[in-house]
């Protein structure tokens, strides 16, 4: 299993991010020098301060902030596959207090789910072109529902994860397993931690996304700064599945498709994620 809390600590003087294991040795020449810079990260350490909740959903919801990256030093000519997963920070399930503001643990957590990964949907592509500008993962979702068939994250509401980046360089050679711990490295920003809920709890977090969500415009009818929290917690259940209205629209049954064949081809590609990248456990 990877170690996140090195990771963490790796991370946490600023925006960019090293690869986990930077010994020259350990990793593929491809992968060794990668760096990973977390874009929109001023708005990351706002939510951060506050304790950042993601909304989980029987459809699936999207991240608010999305996960966006800035890779450099990839090898332009080879080709990489990109991927993310969330492991829970530690085995405790959390409650919200209102009357304090915070988040208290609330005893053990629940059994951990089988993680699932999700592969950018540009996955594989050269250096060259995951360089050429931001890599944005919008179009991952979250889901509490554990018989989820779409393929979206599935997390237990009331508990704390880490999101981690994966950067897998494609190895076409015929012993690719042997060498398959060589060929990724890992990238985790502690901004980016959160807890996941199915009914935003801090009302400040509620303000907050409705103020730097831009599909949040029809939600500015007043001053957020004027809201108080009785108000804005009557509306947390409701007030946000508007917020990424192309959710509420099935895409077309062909593009659909082509998502799917596209994630299949991404898997068969890297046979060693799930030997190689680790369990998922909380660290």
């Amino acid at each position: 299993m990877m170690n996140v809390s090195k990771l963490m600590q790796t991370c946490s003087m600023g925006s960019t991010c090293l690869p986990e294991d930077t010994d020259p040795c350990a990793k593929a020449p491809q992968v060794t020098r990668i760096k990973v810079q977390l874009e929109t990260y001023r708005l990351w350490q706002q939510f951060d301060q506050l304790g950042t909740e993601m909304i989980v959903t029987k459809a699936g919801r999207r991240m608010f902030p999305t996960f966006q990256v800035h890779i450099t030093d990839m090898d332009p000519a080879a080709e990489y596959v990109l991927l993310m997963d969330f492991i829970p920070v530690d085995d405790k399930r959390y409650r919200y207090a209102f009357h304090s503001s915070s988040w208290l643990m609330a005893g053990r957590g629940d059994v951990a789910i089988p993680g699932r990964v999700h592969f950018h949907p540009d996955s594989p592509a050269c250096g060259s072109q995951w360089m050429k500008q931001t890599v944005s993962f919008d179009r991952l979702k979250l889901t509490n529902n554990l018989l989820d068939d779409n393929g979206h994250i599935i997390l237990n509401s009331m508990h704390r994860y880490q999101p981690r980046l994966h950067v897998v360089l494609v190895d076409q050679s015929t012993d690719s397993q042997r060498s398959a711990h060589r060929n990724f490295c890992t990238f985790s920003f502690p901004e980016t931690r959160f807890i996941a809920v199915t009914a935003y709890q801090n009302h400040r977090i509620t303000q907050l996304k409705i103020a730097s969500n831009p599909f949040a415009k029809g939600f500015r009818t007043t001053d957020a700064n004027n809201w108080s929290a009785e108000g804005t917690k009557s509306h947390l259940s409701h007030s946000f599945s508007p917020l990424h209205p192309q959710e509420s629209t099935q895409h077309p049954g062909t593009k659909k498709q082509r998502t799917t064949e596209k994630q299949h081809v991404n898997r068969e590609a890297c046979p060693f994620l799930q030997s190689s990248i680790g369990s998922g456990q909380y660290h």
